[in-house]
């Protein structure tokens, strides 16, 4: 049976730099710690080791993976760990040779042995795997997990680690029963058609039987203030990126040249000088890319983002709702919970159509399928009709058909944050383009455009899917210990 996936599946509070990397593992050490925990054998733990596979083993250092473990381990949430204690915090491990598991018991952990990257070996299952090997008493038990994109996690106890395979995220349910269920284009669009409801309301009416109405736009606006307060931070903050690259952050200076000198106090004081600078194309083209860098700078910098789908792809759809809400008015909060609403829908679709993992598919999962989520939602909120809205998904999509993910130096900055402007101009067109067509006249559906995807994503070979190993990240002579 499909399972229902909600907006705050879609949508997850996290750390950078990667959604696959970072937040996944994170949250498998924070459920195996959970699952010892459930069966009162915390304080029984004698030793513990970590092994990462596949992508995770290749891009893990760059990506951060051995720290999201570590603090995962140590019982922290991602949603609400201040990150600004995180490296003391890996010092603390790294210079005590010990951990604290769930906070709660210590045991003897030398980095070095204890998390291991296994990069020339794979598990059959997801190329994003790790293993926790767990020894109580004289048992050890061995636990796998499986990253598989946009901090979506698996699980599997059993001896085979490709079998008894559980999806542990908390909102995805294969029992409830929603009014509208759909898991393709065409379902999706019989529902709209069926009660002349817009994506956003279809998506409303389904997660209003897992939460309250309150509860649903009390968690949407959290998810948006989260975006904007860290397109926010990412203008206010200049300097190098970490890593090694030496890269330099751009929205800084962009925000401050596109605003001219003009001084703001406050987030609101800021969004009004944007305004007054007027509607010149290169301008709005400027902000557009200013708001994308700003999430992916501070992404990079292992800050607080949003997934959207994905933490590689998460300036995208901020940076489109930014560019509706101050260059078309469009910023009522029903405007960006609509938005948000309408970018999930498509953001499943492709989820259970195809895969929004970049170790799967290639940057088309993540830049792609984020440009094609704020596309439609774009287009439902500036009055684009339903077959619109998903004609824009398709022509976004459409144009970034196999587009590899070679992260240099095996971090998530070139050429991931450029493609983050990218992603959002490019769905800013396929919003255009869709409400100056009709859609009964197109020749290629959403559907279509989501199979091809994942076929694409099928013929691609393992050295463009996020590994380092290909393309880009073979042309850049670089030396650096997170590769």
């Amino acid at each position: 049976m499909e399972k229902f996936i909600s907006v705050f599946d879609m949508f997850k509070i996290g750390v950078g730099p990667s959604s696959s990397h970072t937040l996944g593992p994170w949250k498998a050490a924070l459920h195996c710690m959970q699952q010892f925990q459930l069966k009162n054998e915390i304080a029984q733990i004698k030793h513990i080791q970590i092994l990462l596979y596949g992508s995770l083993a290749k891009t893990g250092k760059g990506h951060g993976s051995d720290m999201a473990v570590l603090m995962g381990l140590l019982g922290e949430n991602p949603i609400s760990t201040d990150i600004n204690l995180i490296s003391t915090k890996i010092e603390e491990i790294k210079k005590t040779k010990s951990i604290v598991l769930n906070g709660v018991h210590a045991v003897n952990f030398n980095i070095e042995t204890g998390l291991m990257f296994l990069r020339d070996q794979s598990l059959a299952h997801h190329p994003n795997a790790l293993q926790f090997l767990v020894t109580v008493g004289s048992e050890t038990f061995t636990y796998t997990y499986y990253s598989i994109g946009g901090g979506f996690i698996e699980f599997s106890d059993a001896l085979d680690a490709n079998t008894n395979i559980i999806t542990v995220d908390t909102n995805i349910k294969s029992s409830i029963e929603i009014p509208f269920d759909f898991y393709t284009t065409e379902e999706l669009l019989h529902w709209c058609m069926k009660t002349g409801m817009s994506i956003s309301e279809v998506v409303k009416e389904n997660e209003k039987t897992i939460l309250s109405e309150n509860t649903v736009n009390e968690n949407l606006d959290h998810i948006w203030q989260t975006m904007f307060n860290c397109i926010y931070k990412g203008c206010k903050t200049d300097g190098v990126l970490p890593g090694g690259l030496q890269v330099r952050r751009r929205a800084f200076d962009l925000n401050k040249q596109l605003l001219n000198q003009n001084e703001y106090q406050n987030e609101q004081e800021w969004m009004d000088q944007i305004k007054k600078g007027g509607n010149d194309f290169r301008y709005i083209l400027d902000w557009v890319s200013c708001f994308a860098l700003a999430v992916n700078e501070e992404n990079a910098s292992f800050g607080r983002v949003v997934t959207a789908p994905t933490n590689g792809a998460a300036g995208v759809i901020p940076a489109v709702l930014m560019y509706a809400q101050i260059f078309c008015n469009k910023n009522t909060p029903s405007d960006i919970r609509n938005f948000l609403m309408t970018a999930s829908a498509v953001g499943a679709l492709f989820k259970s159509g195809a895969t929004i993992s970049a170790a799967m598919g290639g940057c088309q999962a993540e830049i792609g399928v984020s440009s094609a989520m704020a596309a439609a939602a774009l287009t439902e909120l500036l009055g684009g009709n339903q077959k619109q809205c998903l004609m824009a998904a398709e022509i976004a999509m459409e144009h970034h058909l196999g587009l590899t993910c070679d992260p240099v130096g095996g971090l998530v900055q070139i050429p991931c944050i450029e493609r983050n402007t990218m992603g959002a101009i490019k769905a800013i067109t396929a919003a255009q383009l869709a409400m100056q067509s009709k859609p009964d006249f197109a020749l290629v559906s959403l559907d279509k455009v989501i199979k091809t995807m994942w076929n694409t994503a099928l013929d691609m070979s393992v050295k463009y899917k996020e590994t380092a190993d290909g393309g880009l990240a073979i042309q850049i002579p670089i030396a650096l210990a997170e590769c």
